[in-house]
């Protein structure tokens, strides 16, 4: 499934799921059938598989044949988050050529890292499609871009082995890590990484069942139309089971929370001169199987 929040007019946020270019609402189809379905989609992570069973059955019950209500096209609703995570789990340094353009650009160590770089992005740092990034001048020249495959907790975790690791996702979706690269300090990442809107999350929430490998997805970004980062999430330096093995290691991952898994090369700190997003930019950062997330750069002084 392909599982979205979204909301039309001036309607409360609804679960949906998209279908064929359609938005299902999920809760129309539950009230039809009588039966019960969580109404948003982090309650429905949290519902477990019988949830998502549920959801299933109702869409193949209705392909034909759609309550009243049921049925939006895509463009007439507006997308948001998929959900609000708990907390979104950052991976640096996760790709090899990044690695290389970081030590160039970023002052980072220009050997391989040993094992998993982590750091924190607070859930207020959440936006959705279309939503704007905010570039406040007052606090960053220096605001760049990273498109990244989003890992979506399923089960919760710890100290899940790497054979294990895939029984605790629910989900994939895609995560732009924006980075305000002027506003590391002393090394620490959380400031640059987590301001308000520097964590665009969307479209949808695809399930695990419906992309077979997520070792080998292509995923690309643009700026104002021109290609800056292309890449296949198949040059991980860590790849996704060992990500979940390391971090559950000592921290509890609970259903909905994200791993952010890592930028590939062509970043605008790496850029030769360096680029950097301002105010009227567009970012579309897109993973094959999932979709393009699109937001528009305004600013915020």
């Amino acid at each position: 499934m392909r599982l979205l929040t979204f909301t039309t007019g001036d309607s409360a946020a609804r679960l949906g799921a998209d279908v064929d270019g359609l938005v299902l609402d999920l809760a129309v189809l539950a009230d039809h059938a009588g039966v019960d379905l969580p109404r948003d989609l982090l309650s429905f992570v949290q519902a477990g598989p019988a949830a998502q069973e549920t959801a299933t059955r109702l869409l193949a019950a209705h392909a034909s044949v759609r309550p009243a209500g049921a049925v939006h096209r895509l463009e007439e609703v507006t997308l948001g988050a998929p959900l609000r995570p708990g907390k979104i789990i950052g991976v640096g340094l996760n790709y090899v050529e990044h690695v290389e353009e970081s030590s160039r650009s970023l002052d980072t160590d220009k050997e391989l890292p040993p094992r998993p770089v982590l750091f924190s992005k607070p859930a207020t740092a959440v936006t959705g499609p279309g939503a704007p990034i905010l570039h406040n001048g007052d606090l960053t020249q220096q605001l760049d871009w990273e498109c990244e495959l989003a890992v979506v907790i399923g089960r919760t975790a710890f100290r899940v082995s790497e054979e294990d690791a895939y029984e605790h996702i629910f989900g994939f979706s895609i995560v732009n890590d924006i980075s305000a690269r002027d506003q590391r300090r002393s090394g620490q990442w959380f400031f640059s990484k987590g301001q308000d809107s520097y964590a665009p999350f969307g479209p949808v929430v695809v399930t695990a069942d419906e992309i077979p490998d997520p070792m080998a997805l292509d995923l690309s970004l643009r700026v104002n139309g021109v290609t800056k980062q292309k890449s296949n999430t198949r040059h991980m330096l860590f790849p996704i089971a060992r990500l979940i093995a390391d971090i559950s290691s000592g921290v509890t991952l609970e259903p909905g929370d994200v791993i952010a898994t890592g930028s590939p090369s062509g970043v605008g700190a790496g850029m030769v001169p360096p680029e950097f997003l301002v105010p009227g930019d567009t970012v579309e950062a897109t993973v094959e199987r999932i979709g393009t997330l699109a937001n528009p750069v305004v600013d915020a002084r």
